[in-house]
């Protein structure tokens, strides 16, 4: 073993730029795939009778001095658990090397002075360092007094210090303070400063390495960005503090990142009061709490090509709202899923180009018009929900949405039963597939005109091909004993008839049968096709109901 010299302190050429510069996660160039045969090695070390020996064992295979504290770290952080009970009672508790090693558990100050001992073996420089933590027990917006409760390393790599935290890199502890459990955290192996001071702060601030130097003050009201937020590839998230008051009942959150992920939130634990888009580059919410006081708002998030069978959402942000009042109308259905609106995701699933692009559609009479280009050969499903008494029945739910296609475009018409909050609803299915439909997305429409009242689109029966389109009437409820004229674009039809209680035939005229039906004396009106002039069988294609006087 080589001697080291005495650490010198941090100066001018050990320090990073605050805020974070978005560039890496840590604060020197490291090839993880370079190191996994390293870190296969030093998990299977195996050697607890010596701490010197267990360094002579881990250099073995270790050239460089990042090599000799990585084989260090990876021990360390697989060997090593947290010592939960020792933690309540500290006065029992030996954090010297040589008992921490023969225990093989300790806590944060124990893995900090293994960490330093092993280093200085292997003769690199490396330093105990200790500060506050916000760690397990933290609560939204807290202030930190009196004597530090956390403890973690800085190593000397490269001509620069680096930091490090071991006792973060095992694992973790569950809420109760009870049970360890090991999970390797690569991020907090040479963390880039700027992001570990999200949640360490040093008692001599020069070991925060930035430049400039945050204070006590901003520490705390900092938000608390966790390790998976960075893992998972964001950037930023707004507002930046950990605390949001509502105005008039509403409160944004924001979230950066750099492509393709998938996030969810809680407040309160449900997801019910608020409307969340997913954006290419992040996701934008608006929450409206439905009762006042303090709420607990959790973010989670996961990347869109889920890899590893890991890949669940993680929660990544918590901040806590203040609400003063409520916005009662901005109560919405529980049928809403989130997020709402189209996104990278739907467009991904095969609907490109939509007509409206926010989660919210409004109309003043009831009726409203999307259109999409549809990328991929899909059948597409909708369906209109509401909640309350006048929620609809899952076929009246679909009846209010028609279908119009032409070529590659899709268009849904959608006509409101009555005036409040509904949610439209859109699956698809590859038309080659035979099985069910899959939940692709969903807006939000809004009406307040109570003098609304839509009757459904006729019903149509599986003869009724895609492509056809209903010109008039377009309601699937026809008045009395009047005369209705009929329009619709069908081909590949040798006769069309109206069957009332009388038979009508239309005629054929640029592409669209046309004639009038007189709707006196029945309860019901079906359409009905001749596929084959030489066939006497007709097959119904739509159904009308008529009001009764």
């Amino acid at each position: 073993f080589q001697k080291t010299e005495a650490p010198r302190p941090p100066g001018a050429k050990d320090l990073h730029a605050y805020p974070w510069d978005k560039s890496s996660l840590k604060s020197m160039p490291v090839d993880l795939q370079q190191l996994e045969k390293l870190d296969a090695y030093a998990l299977k070390v195996n050697v607890t009778n010596s701490v010197e020996e267990l360094v002579k064992a881990l250099l073995k295979q270790a050239r460089t001095d990042l090599e000799k504290v990585r084989a260090i770290w990876m021990w360390i952080c697989h060997h090593i658990e947290y010592d939960v009970v020792g933690y309540h009672n500290k006065s029992q508790l030996s954090s010297k090397p040589r008992d921490v090693l023969q225990m093989g558990k300790s806590i944060c100050e124990g893995y900090a002075e293994l960490f330093e001992h092993m280093c200085s073996l292997a003769g690199i420089q490396c330093k105990k360092l200790s500060g506050h933590a916000k760690g397990h027990g933290y609560k939204t917006g807290q202030t930190f007094t009196g004597d530090s409760d956390h403890a973690w390393n800085a190593v000397y790599l490269e001509g620069r210090w680096h930091l490090l935290d071991s006792t973060w890199g095992s694992g973790s502890v569950d809420d109760s303070f009870t049970k360890f459990t090991y999970r390797y955290n690569e991020f907090y192996f040479l963390t880039h400063p700027a992001l570990f001071i999200n949640n360490h702060f040093p008692d001599n601030s020069n070991w925060q390495l930035l430049k400039p130097t945050l204070t006590l003050k901003e520490f705390e009201n900092n938000m608390l960005h966790n390790s998976n937020f960075y893992t998972l590839g964001l950037l930023a998230a707004r507002p930046d503090t950990p605390i949001i008051q509502t105005v008039n009942g509403k409160a944004s959150v924001s979230v950066d990142c750099r492509s393709g992920t998938l996030f969810m939130f809680k407040l309160k634990g449900t997801d019910e009061h608020g409307l969340m888009t997913l954006k290419r580059h992040g996701m934008e919410l608006d929450i409206y709490p439905q009762q006042t006081g303090r709420h607990k708002l959790e973010i989670f998030a996961k990347p869109s090509k889920a890899e590893a069978a890991d890949d669940v959402y993680k929660c990544v942000l918590e901040y806590v709202v203040e609400c003063e009042s409520v916005d009662k109308a901005m109560r919405f259905p529980k049928e809403l899923h989130q997020p709402v609106g189209p996104s990278w995701f739907s467009e991904r699933q095969g609907f490109l180009r939509p007509s409206h692009s926010q989660p919210i559609l409004h109309t003043n009479d009831g009726r409203c018009s999307l259109t999409f280009t549809l990328s991929k050969d899909i059948s597409v499903l909708t369906s209109l929900h509401t909640d309350g008494s006048s929620s609809l029945s899952e076929d009246m739910g679909r009846r209010h949405v028609l279908q119009i296609h032409r070529r590659n475009q899709i268009e849904l018409k959608v006509h409101l039963p009555h005036a409040g909050n509904f949610v439209l609803k859109i699956y698809s299915k590859k038309k080659s597939d035979p099985g069910n439909y899959d939940y692709i997305f969903n807006y939000l429409i809004r009406c307040l005109n109570t003098e609304v009242k839509w009757p459904a689109f006729p019903q149509s029966y599986s003869k009724w091909l895609q492509d056809y389109e209903i010109l008039e009437p377009l309601s699937g409820l026809l008045p009395a004993n009047r005369n209705v004229q009929f329009k619709l674009k069908m081909h590949g039809v040798a006769k069309v008839l109206v069957q009332a209680e009388n038979t009508y035939p239309l005629t054929q005229n640029k592409g669209c049968w046309e004639g009038t039906c007189n709707t006196s004396g029945c309860r019901e009106v079906f359409v009905m096709v001749h596929e084959n002039a030489n066939h006497s069988f007709y097959s119904h294609v739509l159904k009308y109901e008529v009001e009764t006087q």
